[in-house]
């Protein structure tokens, strides 16, 4: 299985079946973990993870403190894929795989020099033997 990241023409392909989504609230400055698999061509969020509360950021129901961190299993069904947005003006998602986290803009060389103040960034499962 493999993530397809895509935004424009810059695509990436990444040889996985699970990964993290991080990115930090862009008021509250609070971090924000989904834990995201790979199952039947769809993308499942199975756990997510909130180091607080504030603007926007409401503790989801049956949600469990645990080290400071609220976890909870969000009730989402599976995704075709998903769209972010990409600004220069708050910090940058990461992806976090096999233990080692990097900004996804550093997965598509390039991504900084789009015009504008945004760009979108979609993560989908790439097709059975093909690239994105």
């Amino acid at each position: 299985m493999s993530l397809c990241i895509a935004s424009g023409s810059l695509l990436a392909t990444l040889p996985l079946a699970a990964f993290t989504l991080v990115w930090t609230h862009s008021i509250e400055k609070t971090r924000w973990e989904e834990d995201w698999r790979i199952h039947d061509m769809k993308l499942e969020l199975t756990i997510a993870r909130i180091r607080g509360s504030g603007a926007g950021m409401e503790i989801p129901a049956g949600a469990t403190l645990r080290d400071g961190v609220w976890h909870y299993v969000p009730m989402l069904l599976p995704q075709g894929g998903l769209l972010l947005r990409h600004s220069p003006y708050v910090t940058g998602y990461e992806l976090c795989a096999e233990n080692h986290c990097r900004p996804l803009a550093d997965l598509l060389p390039g991504l900084k020099e789009i015009p504008g103040d945004n760009a979108i960034i979609e993560l989908r499962p790439c097709p059975e033997g093909n690239k994105p």
